[in-house]
């Protein structure tokens, strides 16, 4: 099988993985700290075994990685570099919707929570 083929399989199982509204968010949510299910749970306003499944995927996939203390689990990213390759996305978002001013804000508004440092 040749080089490409396989890159393109990989990238778009990865795409695959990131092409959910909440696991993006967790991947954000965790660009600054690591959060346990709780905190993630409040963040989403979802159930805790939605999160769960969401974080099941995404370690999967070795975006996340789990520690524990006690009997209490703290999740973060693996590697920096997709939070960072996410914000590329709404930079993309940014320069190709320039005529939506609705949509414009909303990436500003997102840049700005995603990189402040909690």
């Amino acid at each position: 099988m040749g080089a490409r083929i396989i890159v393109a399989r990989e990238l778009a199982a990865l795409l695959k993985v990131l092409a959910n509204a909440d696991r993006i968010r967790i991947i954000e949510e965790l660009r600054a700290n690591e959060k346990d299910v709780s905190a993630l749970q409040a963040y989403l306003g979802t159930s805790s075994s939605r999160v769960s499944q969401h974080l099941s995927l995404l370690k999967a996939h070795k975006l996340v990685k789990e520690r524990r203390e006690g009997k209490h689990k703290f999740y973060s990213l693996a590697k920096s570099e997709i939070a960072d390759w996410l914000m590329g996305g709404l930079d993309y978002l940014e320069n190709e919707l320039v005529n939506t001013q609705a949509l414009c804000q909303a990436v500003i508004e997102a840049k700005k929570l995603w990189t402040s440092e909690d």
